[in-house]
């Protein structure tokens, strides 16, 4: 007779840092023996990692941490973990409202989680582990990759920017970056097992190595993982354009495996706005930056992020928004409407926008950022674009794939066999806003 299989089950919100973070709880559980399962009923570990950078967010998750009293009820031995932003942010609080979480991580400890899961069976009695001057940002473990070919690489964590709008300081806490060595020895394991294409994620990239006290050092790490030998894409996320420097743009230009897409927040164009925001630049040194992105990269795919409605936005300042959007053209951007955090400063400011206005310029918006991703998609028909191969799309014998530059790619698959994280020529001969259609040339 053999003991039964113990088993884990995942529950992810948020960002990439998050999947990044995620990925690596499954690797330390896969270490101590335990399989993963889809449905979490029936798990001998679940773990939620959760988000708070929209109140819509924490109310999803609160919800579903609710769920779980009634699987503690049914399997009381069932360890029950709520890791990530809102267990930083929340802390006891959290634990006080559902009293079925066993172990409570704030951000700080991902990469602690093994260490801390095997403390807490031995005497099965709650912890809360908030303290964010307890940092592991080196990585020495295994983890579980959700793709076959691309690979979540965190260069850095937190963040020391402080707009007036975020949680993330926070509940991140201040930036520190892993060594040089480190990340190269994690993309060169991860190329030994397959991997091709990686993304360097971190709160603001453009900051890495600050803390070491190293001029340019994100360049240059662009460029040494530029050299491993088996890389084929590199991209990137978040930049922050008061950080961005010449030296990141040239190294991208210069770079063989460096992606020519730029994601480049620009989140308002109104430089009072901006000043509001504490983003640290004007709308004409956002727009400098850009022309020395074209300059560099004539070719580029710039995407953003965009906010509406922030306190004190005027019509005024919304048309200097639409302004920058005309002015770019960026390829895609990512919308939102302003929603209060608790903790932020913003949140306390006067001349709060009503949401019916912020709706109605979130349309508007959405409208003419529309038309620009449309144009930018047209621009690639007659062309043959380079495509690593997703899968099937949702459409019967169609594959999809994305570009160097991140747009979406789909190509009927006719009577060819293709494999997930395949690199293939495609014609685009359709532009749609979302993507583009195309036929595979050999």
């Amino acid at each position: 007779m053999t003991d039964k299989q113990k088993t884990y089950c995942l529950i992810n919100y948020g960002c990439q840092m998050n999947e990044s973070d995620t990925e690596h709880y499954a690797g330390q559980l896969e270490e101590l023996g335990y399989k993963p399962i889809a449905d979490y009923h029936g798990a001998d570990v679940i773990i939620i990692n959760t988000c708070c950078v929209r109140e819509s967010a924490e109310k999803k998750i609160a919800g579903k941490i609710g769920e779980l009293k009634a699987e503690k009820r049914a399997n009381p031995d069932v360890v029950i973990c709520v890791a990530g932003c809102m267990a930083q942010k929340d802390g006891e609080k959290l634990v006080k409202k559902h009293p079925q979480v066993d172990l409570l991580l704030g951000t700080a400890y991902v990469n602690d989680f093994k260490r801390l899961f095997l403390e807490y069976l031995e005497d099965r009695k709650g912890k809360i582990y908030t303290d964010l001057t307890i940092h592991q940002s080196e990585f020495e473990g295994h983890m579980v990759r959700q793709s076959p070919f691309h690979a979540w690489i965190p260069i850095m964590y937190g963040c020391n920017n402080f707009c007036t709008y975020c949680i993330v300081p926070y509940v991140r806490g201040r930036e520190r970056s892993r060594s040089v060595e480190n990340i190269v020895a994690e993309i060169k394991a991860a190329v030994a097992d397959g991997y091709k294409e990686f993304t360097l994620l971190g709160q603001n990239v453009n900051s890495y190595g600050k803390d070491f006290g190293e001029k340019d050092a994100f360049a240059k790490l662009l460029r040494t993982v530029d050299a491993i030998p088996g890389v084929e894409r590199i991209h990137y996320m978040t930049s922050h354009p008061r950080d961005m420097s010449e030296e990141v743009i040239k190294a991208v230009a210069e770079g063989e495996h460096i992606c020519e897409g730029f994601h480049v927040p620009f989140q308002a164009g109104s430089s009072e706005i901006l000043r509001r925001m504490n983003r640290g630049y004007t709308k004409e040194k956002y727009l400098a930056l850009i022309d020395m992105i074209r300059k560099y990269v004539p070719d580029a795919a710039i995407t953003t992020d965009i906010i509406v409605g922030f306190p004190g936005e005027t019509e005024e300042d919304f048309a200097e928004t639409l302004d920058v959007v005309r002015r770019v053209g960026f390829t895609s951007a990512f919308t939102f409407i302003y929603s209060k955090r608790s903790g932020t400063p913003a949140a306390k400011m006067e001349n709060q926008v009503p949401l019916a206005v912020k709706k109605e310029r979130l349309n508007r918006l959405m409208a003419l950022q529309n038309e620009s991703s449309l144009h930018c998609h047209e621009k690639l028909v007659g062309k043959t674009v380079e495509v690593l191969a997703d899968g099937p799309s949702k459409q019967a014998n169609v594959w999809g794939g994305r570009t160097r530059t991140g747009v979406l790619v789909l190509w009927p698959v006719e009577d060819k066999k293709y494999e997930v994280g395949q690199k293939v020529n495609v014609l685009v001969d359709t532009a749609q806003t979302w993507l583009v259609k195309g036929k595979a040339v050999d």
